[in-house]
């Protein structure tokens, strides 16, 4: 009789063979059987099959010390995707005092006392035994050491290596590889080139659901970086990344399904994205339910539901939600009354550099409660009480009232004492304290001295601050000192924040006549947000680039329209540029009358 290819194997592997098919057939305790004899007979691919059995609980109980002892087998001796898997096991964690060298027994496997211990990392091992599949040419080790080679403790980082070995499972496919090698090119890229490379390494990436690419993705698409800018692209990579649990994405979809912008608008699919992506840990998406709730929006208003979102933002550091718990608080709006609160949420914010909440005082105040000269006087002394135990907040508050007459006559020299003992610990003090400094408020001005605190409050990304110092840094009043490229980035760190000023500034700096080059464009576009704000001056300057098509473009109706709402806003200026539209229209009709 001929033999078939099967029948002429060796006993041993036609068994491995005879146990996978089982394996693939759902007979997996009778496939563990097999492996589990040949791996006694220092087999290693059946000590893999072993160890991937007691990982996945197939076949056999599921045992994380277990699998990694058969793995560690395979490992050492030298198989690629042993020393991947040992790898990954090592950078993920196994037990407290595991040792891979034990003999292994079934019972022991189930009573491990190391089975629930705490566990721990080995970034030292994972380095070792990635570098040895990867050197062997596992391209999911490759992936797996670039990573640990970028992202694992500093001592091992290598970011050449990592890139080397990051191309290398691109080339040899790995998905992981694709992803590491997109990321680094997308932080690094400034060609073109380089850009669409970036993309394209991501989209493979993503195609095989990649959480973290389509994340990516949806905000290359959403921002126009390295692709052409599409907000359904977006929306369908961010989807996609919100379906493999990336909190970020599942937040950014939820807005866009919230406003409608690449997608069709669905508030109730809005607020389901969003609450996931709050209870896997996104302060903004849980901040955005607290302001659904609040508002109502397309659902009837909920308070208390504001309430718990709200909390769960500021206990995960969102500054303007804290405000806002502290004010529910306040004004006892889904919940009771409860001032203690409020004040204890108030100097969180407060602590975090929100300028509304600089004192608890000023928030009750903007809430309604009640601005007796009695209980001003009430506050000052309990923030006197609070800044003579030492506590930061309660001498800023105390300057703050010191220096504005709050609860008592102005005192500014005590008031700049207070604000010394403040600006450490506290941001808005340091700006505070900077600002009396430069303008020799409590003693004489020290310019120097006021623009270092000022620019601290401002590296702290206090927007005012920001503001303030780069306007010095403009103009050279202390010292002579100019920097305008320090300025222009102390504008746009303010504007991000949207601070109206930061807006008309940046837009002021582009216009020209500053160390920065010339951008007409940019200029309108700034000047144009801070217009839309109320800000008058900026919208003196929208109608004059209007008026004068100083933008690429001219619309005279457009023009006046915003010139006279400058006027309104007290930029008198704008006067002139509207008589001066009004006779240049006048001119206009006459030259038409006498054609």
């Amino acid at each position: 009789m001929k033999k078939t290819f099967f029948s002429s194997l060796r006993p041993s592997v036609r068994r491995f063979a005879h146990a996978m098919q089982l394996l693939e057939q759902g007979e997996a305790v009778e496939a563990f059987s097999i492996f589990a004899d040949l791996a006694r007979r220092d087999d290693p691919q059946a000590q893999y099959q072993v160890g991937q059995c007691y990982l996945s609980g197939n076949g056999v109980l599921a045992s994380l010390e277990e699998g990694a002892r058969w793995v560690s087998r395979a490992a050492h001796h030298g198989m690629p995707e042993a020393c991947f898997t040992l790898a990954t096991l090592y950078a993920m964690g196994l037990p407290e005092g595991f040792d891979p060298t034990t003999t292994f027994n079934t019972v022991d496997a189930l009573t491990a006392e190391h089975e629930h211990a705490e566990k721990h990392p080995d970034f030292e091992q994972a380095e070792l035994w990635a570098r040895r599949g990867a050197e062997a040419g596992n391209a999911d080790a490759q992936a797996l050491l670039a990573h640990i080679l970028t992202h694992g403790p500093k001592e091992l980082r290598d970011e050449r290596q990592a890139r080397y070995w990051y191309e290398k499972a691109a080339d040899g496919g790995a998905l992981q590889g694709y992803l590491g090698l997109g990321l680094l090119l997308v932080g690094e890229a400034k060609t073109e080139d380089e850009k669409r490379r970036a993309a394209a390494y991501l989209t493979k990436a993503s195609e095989g659901d990649l959480g973290t690419a389509c994340a990516t993705l949806g905000w290359m698409y959403e921002t126009g970086f390295a692709v052409k800018q599409s907000f359904d692209r977006a929306a369908h990579y961010y989807e996609k990344a919100a379906e493999n649990n990336i909190p970020p994405a599942q937040a950014r979809y939820g807005l866009m399904l919230l406003k409608g912008v690449g997608v069709e608008a669905n508030i109730t699919r809005a607020e389901s994205w969003l609450r996931r992506a709050a209870y896997n840990g996104d302060a903004d998406a849980a901040a955005l339910l607290g302001d659904l709730y609040i508002r109502g929006e397309d659902f009837v208003p909920v308070p208390s539901e504001a309430l718990k979102w709200y909390r769960l933002a500021a206990e995960n550091g969102h500054v303007a939600a804290t405000r806002a718990l502290a004010l529910l608080y306040l004004t006892g709006t889904g919940t009771e009354r409860d001032p203690k609160k409020a004040a204890h949420w108030f100097q969180v914010a407060a602590e975090k550099g929100d300028k509304h909440a600089v004192a608890d005082f000023g928030n009750m105040i903007l809430a309604g409660v009640p601005q007796s000269d009695e209980a001003k006087e009430e506050m000052q002394e309990r923030f006197r009480h609070l800044a003579e135990s030492g506590d930061p907040l309660g001498a800023f508050n105390l300057g703050v009232c010191l220096a504005q007459g709050l609860g008592g006559g102005r005192d500014e020299t005590r008031a700049l004492y207070w604000m010394s003992k403040a600006r450490d610990g506290i941001v808005n003090a340091q700006y505070w304290y900077g600002r009396m400094l430069y303008e020799g408020i409590g003693l004489s001005a020290d310019p120097v001295n006021g623009l270092k605190w000022i620019e601290k409050a401002a590296e702290a990304g206090m927007p005012e601050a920001c503001v303030a110092a780069a306007q010095l840094l403009v103009t050279g009043a202390v010292a002579g000192r100019r920097d305008h490229q320090k300025a222009l980035a102390l504008y746009h760190q303010a504007a991000e924040q949207g601070n109206v000023d930061a807006f008309f500034s940046l837009g002021a700096m582009y216009g020209g006549g500053h160390d920065i080059p010339t951008d007409r464009s940019r200029a309108f576009d700034y000047f144009e947000k801070a217009a839309q704000r109320g800000h008058g001056l900026a919208q003196m300057m929208v109608g004059r680039y209007l008026a004068r098509g100083l933008a690429g473009h001219t619309d005279v109706d457009q023009a006046r329209l915003w010139l006279r709402r400058a006027v309104k806003n007290g930029a008198k200026e704008a006067e002139k540029d509207l008589k001066e539209l009004d006779q240049q229209r006048l001119s206009a009709e006459k030259g038409e009358d006498h054609g």
